[in-house]
């Protein structure tokens, strides 16, 4: 494979995962360990990720457990999930976390289609900027001359080509969670 499609290729499998991410974030029907993955816990004097003091699972679709390996910890996860914007409300036993998450309201969830749909959006045009960065790296190259014009316009066909499969991921991802966030 040519290396100029290769790291196209990189770079916006770079941005799915990215938008991935993000979406794993919001909050769905269910509840799922990745939806705590932007809770900070203040804990050693600095601010940590909670997957760094503990884990999360979800043993029940509308419950999360967050298990923190030091126990002294609890109260700081407990203060942690109560001030994140996820607006959740947990319970702690001296041992666990409980994080029971509520059912949406229609208007919630017409609203986070909305906010998925942006960042959708934003990974789609992230995607069409490496294509215009690197369509605009070919054309120099060939004004000067390292590369041959017919190699040129296949490169620039294959990098269309390689910008529409991204996005229909990115569309993929979309309707997947879009569903998911409208499932009652």
């Amino acid at each position: 494979m040519n290396p100029i499609l290769a790291n196209s290729e990189e770079r916006m499998k770079k941005v799915l995962e990215a938008t991935r991410r993000e979406l794993a974030g919001i909050r769905g029907g269910k509840a799922t360990p990745a939806l705590l993955d932007t809770v900070r816990v203040e804990a050693y004097g600095q601010a940590m990720a909670l997957n760094q003091v503990g884990s999360v699972t979800a043993p029940e679709p509308r419950l999360l457990v967050v298990q923190p390996w030091d126990k002294s910890l609890i109260k700081a996860i407990s203060r942690a999930l109560q001030q994140s914007e996820l607006g959740l409300n947990p319970t702690d036993d001296g041992v666990v976390v409980r994080v029971p998450v509520p059912a949406l309201s229609e208007e919630r969830r017409r609203d986070l289609v909305k906010v998925i749909s942006k960042l959708a959006e934003e990974g789609r045009v992230h995607i069409r900027q490496i294509r215009h960065d690197v369509n605009k790296d070919l054309k120099h190259q060939q004004t000067e001359g390292k590369l041959s014009e017919d190699d040129g316009h296949k490169l620039t066909a294959e990098i269309q080509k390689l910008t529409d499969r991204y996005i229909g991921m990115v569309d993929e991802v979309l309707r997947k969670k879009t569903a998911e966030v409208m499932e009652v």
